[in-house]
């Protein structure tokens, strides 16, 4: 068996953490290095990573000529410098989005990791879902005729103000720029005009809920819509998640729960419907596409830090363009302050059953 590419873990919070358990699970890598910040985030690696050196700083890792790739699972205001000494050290880099906090910069570093010759990517994790993949492959042998509208929605009761992601930007940003990705990868072009609208639930500052409708390049409209405004104190959470893909001549879409998700396909010659596991972020299928990559020398499909960069600068402008059309105040500070104390009494973020106490205690480790 070929030798495992070794990897380096910068920042042990949620998604840290999610990714060196889908590490653990390939063939293909060993997990050497891990570092945080947070004393508590390090001894949980000890415990959960236990072959791996535990640092708090990075530079051992950088340092490193044994490591080959850096994941770097901290906010977006670290990113920048460290993808920068990833890439002085020669490192490849999987790296969350976005990859900066702010546009100038991404756009910078787009030009820098284009110029290197080491691999970058960027998790944004739709791209390595079965259910997109299998709308797309029906749209592209012609069952829909010419695609003319995409819908995308994702409302969840999901995170509130004040939990933190402040470098990341309201949801529209932080979350919505995976959907406004999903948009413009089915349209296959890029966003030519938009208008956007929101609402600052509980009186808050930034609207946590954004509609977005307009127009590709290509003559193909859309519309996108996100909020973490959906049932936080219902008895039971709903959401409402989906993409419409709707052509001259049939349809092509996906729902889910996050536990299963659903494919509809009404072409001109076949009906199909098939569910599955979500699979929630497809964590596995990131690592094991870029461990493939690293080892051919080439990318073998997985998303790159332009398409992170456009995605993150549209989210901006539609997010932008909804608050410049003055927003409307819905609900009180104090339903706000209800919402976030039931969610600290919650055993995770987003209301989901855990399987393990070890998971419920590291949710306490906020990122």
């Amino acid at each position: 068996m070929a030798k495992k590419l070794r990897a380096g873990i910068l920042g042990y919070g949620r998604m840290g953490r999610a990714f060196v358990v889908a590490m653990q699970e390939s063939a293909l890598w060993d997990v050497a290095a891990v570092y945080d910040i947070c004393g508590q985030a390090r001894q949980l690696a000890r415990q959960q990573v236990p072959n791996a050196a535990i640092y708090d700083a990075p530079d051992a890792i950088f340092g490193d000529p044994s490591i080959d790739a850096v994941g770097l699972f901290t906010l977006a205001d670290a990113r920048p410098q460290q993808i920068r000494q990833a890439l002085a050290n020669r490192k490849h880099v999987l790296a969350e989005k976005p990859v900066a906090a702010d546009v100038p910069t991404e756009w910078q570093l787009v030009r820098e990791i284009e110029a290197s010759d080491r691999l970058v990517a960027v998790n944004l994790f739709n791209r390595n879902a079965w259910y997109h993949k299998d709308l797309q492959r029906f749209i592209e042998e012609g069952e829909i005729g010419d695609l003319a509208v995409i819908r995308v929605c994702h409302m969840t009761p999901g995170h509130m103000p004040l939990e933190g992601h402040d470098p990341e930007g309201p949801p529209f940003h932080d979350c919505g720029m995976h959907y406004v990705d999903v948009a413009r990868w089915y349209a296959k072009s890029e966003y030519q005009s938009w208008h956007a609208q929101g609402i600052r639930a509980w009186g808050y500052k930034d609207p946590w809920w954004v509609q977005a409708h307009g127009t590709f390049a290509n003559g193909v409209v859309f519309d996108i819509t996100q909020g973490f405004i959906y049932g936080h104190l219902a008895k039971e959470q709903p959401h409402n998640c989906y993409v419409d893909a709707i052509g001259t001549k049939g349809v092509a879409r996906m729902r889910h729960d996050f536990a299963e998700a659903t494919v509809e396909l009404y072409g001109v010659h076949n009906t199909l419907r098939k569910s599955a596991a979500f699979n929630d972020k497809k964590l596995d299928v990131m690592v094991d596409v870029f461990a493939r990559s690293i080892l051919a020398g080439k990318n073998l499909g997985f998303p790159q830090a332009r398409d992170s960069v456009i995605a993150s600068e549209v989210s901006w402008a539609m997010l932008n363009d909804a608050i410049s059309h003055v927003p409307p105040v819905r609900g009180t500070p104090e339903e706000m302050l209800e919402i976030l104390e039931h969610r600290r009494n919650m055993v995770n973020g987003f209301g989901l059953p855990v399987k393990t106490q070890e998971l419920a205690e590291s949710e306490l480790i906020v990122r």
